[in-house]
C-alpha cells in the first residue's frame, strides 16, 4: 500500500508549487524507468492460514529472515514493517500480512524479471525453513476477515477504523487484496495527460486479462475479480475511474484540485501517525487542521495524502497502474510489459488512443462495472474486450519490439506477453480456469489453489 514515510520538511506555500511537486516528476525518454510492485499471500503450509505478525512462523520471522540478503529492517514503534536496499526496492506489509515487493526503478523489462525472479527465491528460501508459503492471486480464497490478522502500523489502525464509514468493502480491501502494478514515468504534462488517459481507459483490460480471484470466504463469489469489484465499494471519495481525467484542461493543477479535495487519513510527526480521517488538506494549507490547529502542511504531509487516494491509475511523481489481480510468476512480469509497450512508444500510445478516443464516460463507467464480473466478454463500443484485448496486445508487443532491449539469449521484452497473447487468444480469464478446477478435479475445495498457485 506504501512504502515507509519519507518526511520533507519543505514547507507548503502555494497551490501551485503542489502542481509544480507532480511536475517535477516529468524526465527526458532516456531516463523513463519501470518500477514493478507485487503483493503476496504469505500462509502456513500445514493449515493454509495467514501469518500472525509475530511467533516463529510469523511475519515479522520472515523480515528477520530476509535481512541475510543484505536488506535493512525499518522500525515502527519497536516493530520491524519494511525491509530497505541499495537500490531503491523495499519489502512492505499490506494490513493483512500481504507481502509486497516495490522494486527499484529499472531500465528493461528483463531487469524487472530478474529482480522478481531474485525476490521470490529469497523468501521461498527463507519461507523453506519456518513452514511458510506464498500464494499469488488476487483476492484470498479461503479465510475470513475475522480470521486475518492485522500488522502492527500506525496508519492502518487509522484507516480500520474509519473505512468502514464510506463503504462496505475497504476492510477486505485491506486484509484481502493482492495486487501487481507497474510504475511508469512521463516526459511533460501533456504526456502525462495522454498516458494518464489511454491507461485509465484500458485498466478494465487488464482487470479482465489479470484476473484470478473468483473466490470468497471458499466459495465462488459470482465474480472473476473479487478484487477489483472491492473498490467499488471502499470509499467512494477516494476511489474509481475520474471522469476529469478526460475533460478538456486536465493537467497537474486539477489533480491537484481532485488530491485536495480527497478527505486525509493521517498526518506523520514525529514517528507516529496522527488521526485526521475525513478532515480537509484545504483546511491543513491554511491551518485549521483540527488534528494539528495552527500548523501547515509541509511536502512530505502532501507526499504521504498522495498514497490515499486509490482510483484505477494514480499520478505521483509518476504514473501507476493498478487495475491487476496479483498472480502466478509470469503474470508479475506479464503486467509490466503490457503498459510498458503501450506507453513508452509514441507512435503505439497514438494508435492506443485511437483505440480508446470515442468511448464515452458512460461506456468507460460500464467497463469498469462489467470487467470483473464478465472478463473478456465484456462487451464496449459494440466490441467484446476479447477482440480489443488481442489488438491492444499486438500493439504492446509492437511497442516492445520498438524498444530494441534484448536479453542475453537475444530475445527482445515482447516474450513478457505471452501468457496474456495466450490468454486472449482462449478468451477464458485465469479465474474461468480455477472455476473448472473448483468444479471438477478440485471437488469443490479451494485448498488445492494454495500448492497450485503458490509461488
Amino acid at each position: 500500500m506504501s512504502a515507509p514515510a519519507k518526511p520533507s520538511l519543505e514547507p507548503i506555500t502555494s497551490r501551485a508549487q503542489l502542481a509544480d511537486w507532480l511536475a517535477s516528476g516529468s524526465k527526458p525518454k532516456e531516463n523513463w524507468r519501470i518500477g514493478t510492485e507485487h503483493e503476496k499471500f504469505a500462509f502456513t503450509t500445514d493449515d493454509l492460514r495467514p501469518l500472525p505478525y509475530d511467533g516463529p512462523r510469523g511475519i515479522k520471522a520472515l523480515l528477520d529472515g530476509l535481512v541475510r540478503f543484505g536488506w535493512h529492517p525499518v522500525a515502527e514503534n519497536g516493530n520491524v514493517i519494511a525491509l530497505l536496499d541499495d537500490t531503491g526496492a523495499s519489502v512492505t506489509l499490506e494490513p493483512g500480512g500481504q507481502v509486497e515487493l516495490s522494486g527499484a526503478p529499472l531500465e528493461d523489462l528483463h531487469q524487472t524479471n530478474c529482480e522478481t525472479y531474485t525476490h521470490l527465491k529469497q523468501v521461498k528460501e527463507v519461507a523453506q525453513d519456518l513452514g511458510i508459503g506464498f500464494l499469488g492471486m488476487g483476492f484470498q480464497p479461503k479465510w475470513s476477515r475475522a480470521d486475518t490478522p492485522w500488522m502492527p502500523k500506525g496508519r492502518y489502525k487509522i484507516m480500520r477504523e474509519y473505512m468502514p464509514k464510506r463503504g462496505s468493502k475497504g476492510l477486505d480491501m485491506m486484509l484481502r487484496t493482492c495486487t501487481v502494478q507497474v510504475n511508469l514515468d512521463f516526459a511533460s504534462e501533456a504526456d502525462m495527460v495522454k498516458k494518464f488517459r489511454v491507461s485509465l481507459a484500458l485498466q478494465p483490460l487488464a482487470t479482465a486479462l489479470f484476473a484470478s480471484s473468483p473466490f470468497i470466504d471458499g466459495k465462488p463469489s459470482g465474480l472473476l475479480s473479487s478484487r477489483s469489484d472491492v473498490w467499488t465499494d471502499t470509499d467512494p471519495d477516494r476511489c474509481g475511474m475520474l471522469p476529469f481525467v478526460f475533460e478538456d484542461g486536465f493537467g497537474f493543477e486539477r489533480y491537484v484540485d481532485y488530491m485536495l479535495d480527497v478527505p486525509m487519513y493521517f498526518v506523520y510527526r514525529d514517528g507516529q501517525y496522527i488521526d485526521a480521517s475525513g478532515q480537509s488538506f484545504r483546511a491543513f494549507l491554511d491551518g485549521r487542521l483540527p488534528a494539528l490547529p495552527g500548523q501547515v502542511p509541509n511536502i512530505g504531509d502532501w507526499a504521504d495524502h498522495m498514497t490515499t487516494a486509490f482510483p484505477e491509475v494514480r499520478l505521483k511523481k509518476f504514473l501507476e497502474m493498478r487495475g491487476a489481480d496479483g498472480g502466478p510468476w509470469r503474470r508479475l512480469s506479464a503486467l509490466p510489459a503490457f503498459w510498458v509497450g503501450l506507453l513508452y512508444d509514441d507512435a503505439v500510445l497514438d494508435a492506443a488512443w485511437d483505440v480508446v478516443k470515442d468511448w464515452s464516460m458512460a461506456e468507460r463507467e460500464q467497463l469498469r462495472a462489467d470487467a470483473p464480473r464478465l472478463g473478456l466478454r465484456a462487451q464496449v463500443g459494440g466490441r467484446s474486450l476479447r477482440d480489443i484485448a488481442v489488438e491492444v496486445l499486438g500493439l504492446a508487443a509492437q511497442g516492445l519490439r520498438n524498444r530494441q532491449r534484448f536479453n542475453d539469449s537475444g530475445r527482445d521484452e515482447s516474450i513478457y506477453l505471452d501468457t496474456l497473447q495466450a490468454i486472449a487468444a482462449s478468451g477464458r480469464t485465469p479465474a474461468e480456469d480455477m472455476l473448472e478446477a473448483y468444479a471438477g478435479r478440485w471437488g469443490g475445495s479451494v485448498d488445492p489453489i494454495f500448492s497450485e498457485y503458490a509461488y
